[in-house]
Protein backbone atom coordinates (compact mmCIF):
# COMPACT_ATOMS: atom_id res chain seq x y z
CA UNK A 1 0.00 0.00 0.00
CA UNK A 2 2.92 2.35 0.78
CA UNK A 3 4.38 1.75 -2.69
CA UNK A 4 0.96 2.38 -4.25
CA UNK A 5 0.44 5.71 -2.54
CA UNK A 6 3.99 6.77 -3.36
CA UNK A 7 3.37 5.98 -7.03
CA UNK A 8 0.11 7.95 -7.01
CA UNK A 9 1.81 10.98 -5.45
CA UNK A 10 4.62 10.80 -7.96
CA UNK A 11 2.19 10.81 -10.88
CA UNK A 12 0.08 13.64 -9.49
CA UNK A 13 3.15 15.77 -8.79
CA UNK A 14 4.28 15.11 -12.36
CA UNK A 15 0.93 16.54 -13.51
CA UNK A 16 -0.29 13.15 -14.72
CA UNK A 17 -4.02 12.39 -14.54
CA UNK A 18 -5.22 9.30 -12.71
CA UNK A 19 -7.78 7.02 -14.30
CA UNK A 20 -11.41 6.85 -13.27
CA UNK A 21 -10.78 3.39 -11.86
CA UNK A 22 -7.79 4.57 -9.84
CA UNK A 23 -9.61 7.41 -8.11
CA UNK A 24 -12.55 5.12 -7.41
CA UNK A 25 -10.13 2.72 -5.72
CA UNK A 26 -8.60 5.60 -3.74
CA UNK A 27 -12.05 6.45 -2.42
CA UNK A 28 -12.71 2.82 -1.55
CA UNK A 29 -9.34 2.67 0.19
CA UNK A 30 -10.17 5.74 2.25
CA UNK A 31 -13.38 4.08 3.48
CA UNK A 32 -11.41 0.92 4.35
CA UNK A 33 -8.93 2.92 6.40
CA UNK A 34 -6.02 2.13 4.08
CA UNK A 35 -4.59 5.66 4.27
CA UNK A 36 -3.46 7.79 7.18
CA UNK A 37 -5.10 11.17 7.67
CA UNK A 38 -1.83 12.87 6.67
CA UNK A 39 -1.75 10.90 3.41
CA UNK A 40 -5.33 11.87 2.57
CA UNK A 41 -4.52 15.52 3.28
CA UNK A 42 -1.41 15.39 1.12
CA UNK A 43 -3.30 13.70 -1.70
CA UNK A 44 -6.10 16.27 -1.71
CA UNK A 45 -3.59 19.12 -1.51
CA UNK A 46 -1.58 17.79 -4.45
CA UNK A 47 -4.71 17.30 -6.55
CA UNK A 48 -5.97 20.77 -5.70
CA UNK A 49 -2.68 22.35 -6.73
CA UNK A 50 -2.61 20.44 -10.00
CA UNK A 51 -6.35 20.56 -10.74
CA UNK A 52 -8.75 17.64 -10.88
CA UNK A 53 -9.56 15.94 -14.19
CA UNK A 54 -12.93 14.78 -15.46
CA UNK A 55 -12.07 11.09 -15.04
CA UNK A 56 -10.74 11.69 -11.53
CA UNK A 57 -13.94 13.44 -10.51
CA UNK A 58 -16.03 10.66 -12.03
CA UNK A 59 -13.94 8.05 -10.22
CA UNK A 60 -14.53 9.70 -6.85
CA UNK A 61 -18.22 9.90 -7.74
CA UNK A 62 -18.28 6.17 -8.56
CA UNK A 63 -16.69 5.40 -5.21
CA UNK A 64 -19.09 7.55 -3.21
CA UNK A 65 -22.15 6.08 -4.92
CA UNK A 66 -20.92 2.48 -4.61
CA UNK A 67 -20.20 2.82 -0.88
CA UNK A 68 -23.35 4.80 -0.15
CA UNK A 69 -27.08 4.15 0.08
CA UNK A 70 -28.74 4.00 -3.34
CA UNK A 71 -32.24 5.36 -3.92
CA UNK A 72 -34.25 3.61 -6.61
CA UNK A 73 -37.23 5.75 -7.51
CA UNK A 74 -39.98 4.28 -9.66
CA UNK A 75 -40.06 7.32 -11.90
CA UNK A 76 -38.82 7.69 -15.46
CA UNK A 77 -37.95 11.36 -15.61
CA UNK A 78 -37.12 13.66 -12.73
CA UNK A 79 -34.70 16.46 -11.97
CA UNK A 80 -32.47 17.92 -9.30
CA UNK A 81 -31.78 21.67 -9.04
CA UNK A 82 -28.61 22.34 -7.09
CA UNK A 83 -25.76 24.79 -6.74
CA UNK A 84 -22.13 24.20 -5.94
CA UNK A 85 -22.29 26.78 -3.16
CA UNK A 86 -19.33 28.79 -2.04
CA UNK A 87 -20.20 31.89 -4.07
CA UNK A 88 -20.18 33.98 -0.90
CA UNK A 89 -23.43 35.74 -1.83
CA UNK A 90 -25.63 34.50 1.05
CA UNK A 91 -28.72 34.23 -1.15
CA UNK A 92 -32.01 32.85 0.09
CA UNK A 93 -32.91 29.27 -0.85
CA UNK A 94 -33.57 29.95 -4.52
CA UNK A 95 -32.89 26.45 -5.87
CA UNK A 96 -34.98 24.78 -3.17
CA UNK A 97 -37.92 27.10 -3.80
CA UNK A 98 -37.56 26.49 -7.54
CA UNK A 99 -37.84 22.75 -6.91
CA UNK A 100 -41.30 23.20 -5.40
CA UNK A 101 -42.34 25.47 -8.26
CA UNK A 102 -41.30 22.75 -10.72
CA UNK A 103 -43.13 20.06 -8.73
CA UNK A 104 -46.16 22.35 -8.48
CA UNK A 105 -46.18 22.53 -12.27
CA UNK A 106 -46.63 18.75 -12.44
CA UNK A 107 -43.03 17.60 -12.93
CA UNK A 108 -41.03 15.25 -10.71
CA UNK A 109 -38.11 16.40 -8.54
CA UNK A 110 -35.53 14.57 -6.43
CA UNK A 111 -33.78 17.33 -4.49
CA UNK A 112 -30.40 16.42 -3.00
CA UNK A 113 -29.03 18.77 -0.36
CA UNK A 114 -27.27 19.38 2.91
CA UNK A 115 -26.82 21.91 5.68
CA UNK A 116 -25.09 25.11 4.70
CA UNK A 117 -21.32 25.28 4.92
CA UNK A 118 -20.88 28.92 3.93
CA UNK A 119 -24.24 30.73 3.77
CA UNK A 120 -27.02 31.39 6.28
CA UNK A 121 -29.26 28.55 5.14
CA UNK A 122 -28.71 25.44 3.06
CA UNK A 123 -31.48 23.29 1.61
CA UNK A 124 -31.52 20.98 4.63
CA UNK A 125 -31.65 23.94 7.01
CA UNK A 126 -34.77 25.43 5.46
CA UNK A 127 -36.48 22.06 4.96
CA UNK A 128 -35.78 20.99 8.56
CA UNK A 129 -36.95 24.37 9.85
CA UNK A 130 -40.45 23.38 8.71
CA UNK A 131 -40.46 20.18 10.75
CA UNK A 132 -39.47 17.71 8.03
CA UNK A 133 -37.73 14.54 9.26
CA UNK A 134 -34.98 13.32 6.97
CA UNK A 135 -35.08 9.67 6.02
CA UNK A 136 -33.50 7.05 3.79
CA UNK A 137 -36.53 4.77 3.95
CA UNK A 138 -37.28 3.77 0.36
CA UNK A 139 -41.05 3.45 0.83
CA UNK A 140 -41.31 6.92 2.38
CA UNK A 141 -39.21 8.46 -0.38
CA UNK A 142 -41.24 6.80 -3.11
CA UNK A 143 -44.50 7.89 -1.52
CA UNK A 144 -43.27 11.48 -1.39
CA UNK A 145 -42.45 11.70 -5.09
CA UNK A 146 -45.63 9.80 -6.00
CA UNK A 147 -48.02 11.94 -3.96
CA UNK A 148 -46.54 15.42 -4.19
CA UNK A 149 -44.03 15.18 -7.03
CA UNK A 150 -40.93 15.84 -4.95
CA UNK A 151 -38.62 13.93 -2.63
CA UNK A 152 -35.82 15.36 -0.49
CA UNK A 153 -32.57 13.46 -0.03
CA UNK A 154 -30.46 14.68 2.90
CA UNK A 155 -26.92 13.98 1.75
CA UNK A 156 -25.36 12.60 4.98
CA UNK A 157 -27.89 9.76 5.07
CA UNK A 158 -26.67 8.48 1.71
CA UNK A 159 -23.06 9.48 0.94
CA UNK A 160 -21.46 7.42 3.71
CA UNK A 161 -17.91 7.88 2.38
CA UNK A 162 -17.94 11.62 3.02
CA UNK A 163 -17.54 11.13 6.77
CA UNK A 164 -14.13 9.52 6.21
CA UNK A 165 -12.72 12.64 4.56
CA UNK A 166 -14.62 15.20 6.65
CA UNK A 167 -11.90 15.75 9.30
CA UNK A 168 -9.22 16.22 6.64
CA UNK A 169 -11.35 18.61 4.59
CA UNK A 170 -12.15 20.63 7.70
CA UNK A 171 -8.47 20.87 8.60
CA UNK A 172 -7.38 22.09 5.18
CA UNK A 173 -7.60 25.87 4.69
CA UNK A 174 -8.90 25.59 1.11
CA UNK A 175 -11.64 23.74 -0.81
CA UNK A 176 -10.74 20.39 -2.36
CA UNK A 177 -12.10 18.30 -5.21
CA UNK A 178 -14.61 16.87 -2.74
CA UNK A 179 -16.31 20.27 -2.73
CA UNK A 180 -17.12 19.60 -6.38
CA UNK A 181 -18.74 16.22 -5.72
CA UNK A 182 -21.93 17.26 -3.90
CA UNK A 183 -23.92 18.01 -7.07
CA UNK A 184 -22.77 14.74 -8.67
CA UNK A 185 -23.69 12.22 -5.97
CA UNK A 186 -27.48 12.46 -5.77
CA UNK A 187 -28.21 8.85 -4.70
CA UNK A 188 -31.23 8.64 -7.01
CA UNK A 189 -28.97 9.40 -10.03
CA UNK A 190 -31.49 11.73 -11.72
CA UNK A 191 -31.59 11.71 -15.52
CA UNK A 192 -31.91 15.53 -15.51
CA UNK A 193 -30.12 18.21 -13.55
CA UNK A 194 -29.79 21.97 -13.32
CA UNK A 195 -26.52 22.98 -11.72
CA UNK A 196 -25.49 26.46 -10.66
CA UNK A 197 -21.76 27.18 -10.57
CA UNK A 198 -19.83 30.21 -9.37
CA UNK A 199 -17.27 30.39 -12.19
CA UNK A 200 -16.93 29.70 -15.89
CA UNK A 201 -14.00 27.36 -15.16
CA UNK A 202 -16.31 25.15 -13.08
CA UNK A 203 -18.90 25.33 -15.85
CA UNK A 204 -16.49 23.80 -18.36
CA UNK A 205 -15.46 21.04 -15.95
CA UNK A 206 -19.01 20.03 -15.05
CA UNK A 207 -20.11 20.17 -18.68
CA UNK A 208 -17.50 17.57 -19.57
CA UNK A 209 -18.55 15.45 -16.58
CA UNK A 210 -22.24 15.59 -17.53
CA UNK A 211 -21.46 14.77 -21.15
CA UNK A 212 -19.68 11.67 -19.89
CA UNK A 213 -22.61 10.76 -17.64
CA UNK A 214 -25.03 11.09 -20.56
CA UNK A 215 -27.76 13.00 -18.71
CA UNK A 216 -29.84 16.01 -19.75
CA UNK A 217 -28.57 19.11 -18.02
CA UNK A 218 -28.24 22.85 -17.84
CA UNK A 219 -25.34 24.54 -16.09
CA UNK A 220 -25.91 28.16 -15.15
CA UNK A 221 -23.61 30.92 -13.95
CA UNK A 222 -24.27 34.58 -13.39
CA UNK A 223 -21.34 36.54 -14.73
CA UNK A 224 -21.12 38.54 -11.50
CA UNK A 225 -20.42 35.34 -9.55
CA UNK A 226 -23.74 33.85 -8.42
CA UNK A 227 -24.11 30.07 -8.66
CA UNK A 228 -27.61 30.41 -10.11
CA UNK A 229 -29.54 32.73 -12.39
CA UNK A 230 -29.57 35.79 -10.16
CA UNK A 231 -31.15 38.29 -12.59
CA UNK A 232 -28.56 40.81 -11.35
CA UNK A 233 -26.96 40.97 -14.80
CA UNK A 234 -25.77 38.72 -17.62
CA UNK A 235 -25.72 34.97 -17.09
CA UNK A 236 -24.51 31.99 -19.07
CA UNK A 237 -26.41 28.77 -19.73
CA UNK A 238 -24.68 25.65 -21.01
CA UNK A 239 -26.61 22.52 -22.02
CA UNK A 240 -25.73 19.33 -23.90
CA UNK A 241 -26.97 21.07 -27.04
CA UNK A 242 -25.66 24.64 -26.85
CA UNK A 243 -24.39 27.50 -24.72
CA UNK A 244 -25.39 31.14 -24.65
CA UNK A 245 -25.07 34.32 -22.65
CA UNK A 246 -28.37 36.02 -21.84
CA UNK A 247 -29.67 39.00 -19.91
CA UNK A 248 -32.81 39.18 -17.74
CA UNK A 249 -34.41 41.18 -20.57
CA UNK A 250 -33.90 38.22 -22.92
CA UNK A 251 -36.24 36.24 -20.65
CA UNK A 252 -38.70 39.09 -20.41
CA UNK A 253 -37.61 39.80 -16.83
CA UNK A 254 -36.22 42.84 -15.05
CA UNK A 255 -32.68 43.22 -13.73
CA UNK A 256 -32.72 43.20 -9.95
CA UNK A 257 -30.42 44.32 -7.15
CA UNK A 258 -28.15 41.92 -5.23
CA UNK A 259 -29.78 43.18 -2.02
CA UNK A 260 -33.05 41.57 -3.18
CA UNK A 261 -31.52 38.09 -2.88
CA UNK A 262 -30.13 37.98 0.64
CA UNK A 263 -31.20 35.22 3.02
CA UNK A 264 -31.06 37.28 6.19
CA UNK A 265 -28.99 36.71 9.31
CA UNK A 266 -30.21 33.28 10.43
CA UNK A 267 -32.15 30.21 9.38
CA UNK A 268 -35.41 31.63 10.72
CA UNK A 269 -35.12 34.70 8.52
CA UNK A 270 -34.18 32.59 5.50
CA UNK A 271 -37.19 30.33 6.08
CA UNK A 272 -39.44 33.40 6.27
CA UNK A 273 -38.22 34.57 2.85
CA UNK A 274 -38.71 31.06 1.47
CA UNK A 275 -42.29 30.93 2.80
CA UNK A 276 -43.13 34.38 1.43
CA UNK A 277 -41.91 33.40 -2.04
CA UNK A 278 -44.06 30.28 -2.18
CA UNK A 279 -47.04 32.13 -0.69
CA UNK A 280 -46.70 34.84 -3.33
CA UNK A 281 -46.28 37.62 -0.77
CA UNK A 282 -42.56 38.22 -1.34
CA UNK A 283 -41.32 41.19 -3.39
CA UNK A 284 -41.60 40.61 -7.12
CA UNK A 285 -37.81 40.40 -7.52
CA UNK A 286 -37.57 37.39 -5.23
CA UNK A 287 -40.43 35.59 -6.97
CA UNK A 288 -39.03 36.29 -10.42
CA UNK A 289 -35.58 34.87 -9.64
CA UNK A 290 -37.21 31.64 -8.45
CA UNK A 291 -39.39 31.55 -11.57
CA UNK A 292 -36.33 31.99 -13.79
CA UNK A 293 -34.46 29.09 -12.22
CA UNK A 294 -37.54 26.86 -12.24
CA UNK A 295 -38.06 27.68 -15.92
CA UNK A 296 -34.58 26.41 -16.80
CA UNK A 297 -35.40 23.12 -15.06
CA UNK A 298 -38.67 22.81 -16.97
CA UNK A 299 -36.80 23.45 -20.21
CA UNK A 300 -34.37 20.61 -19.39
CA UNK A 301 -37.16 18.23 -18.41
CA UNK A 302 -38.87 18.91 -21.73
CA UNK A 303 -35.56 18.41 -23.59
CA UNK A 304 -35.52 21.99 -24.83
CA UNK A 305 -38.73 21.54 -26.80
CA UNK A 306 -40.44 24.42 -25.00
CA UNK A 307 -39.22 28.00 -25.39
CA UNK A 308 -37.93 29.86 -22.35
CA UNK A 309 -40.99 32.10 -22.59
CA UNK A 310 -43.28 29.08 -22.32
CA UNK A 311 -41.24 27.61 -19.47
CA UNK A 312 -41.37 30.90 -17.57
CA UNK A 313 -45.14 31.03 -18.06
CA UNK A 314 -45.47 27.47 -16.67
CA UNK A 315 -43.30 28.29 -13.66
CA UNK A 316 -45.11 31.54 -12.96
CA UNK A 317 -48.49 29.79 -13.14
CA UNK A 318 -47.31 27.21 -10.60
CA UNK A 319 -46.36 30.00 -8.21
CA UNK A 320 -49.25 32.41 -8.83
CA UNK A 321 -51.93 29.71 -8.74
CA UNK A 322 -50.79 28.46 -5.34
CA UNK A 323 -49.82 25.06 -6.70
CA UNK A 324 -46.19 25.43 -5.59
CA UNK A 325 -47.29 26.33 -2.05
CA UNK A 326 -49.82 23.49 -1.95
CA UNK A 327 -47.09 21.09 -3.09
CA UNK A 328 -44.79 22.28 -0.32
CA UNK A 329 -47.50 21.96 2.33
CA UNK A 330 -48.27 18.41 1.20
CA UNK A 331 -44.57 17.57 1.19
CA UNK A 332 -44.20 18.80 4.75
CA UNK A 333 -47.30 16.85 5.82
CA UNK A 334 -46.00 13.63 4.27
CA UNK A 335 -42.48 13.96 5.63
CA UNK A 336 -42.93 15.33 9.15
Amino acid sequence: MVDTIKLLFSRILNHEALTREETCEILMGITRGDYATEQIGALLTAMQMRGVSVDELLGFRDGILSTGVAVKLDCDRFIDIVGTGGDGKNTFNISTAACFVVAGAGYKVAKHGNYSATSTSGASNVIEQHGVKFTADSDTLQRSIDECGIVYLHAPLFAKAMKYVAPTRKALPFPTCFNLLGPLVNPSTPPCQVLGVASLKQMRLYSAVYQNMGIDYAIVNSIDGYDEISLTGEFKIMTKYNEEILTPKDLGLKTISPSDLTAGQNVEEAAKVFDEVLAGTAPESKKEVVVANAAIAINVLDKGKKSFDDCIAIARESLDSGNALATFKKFVSLNS
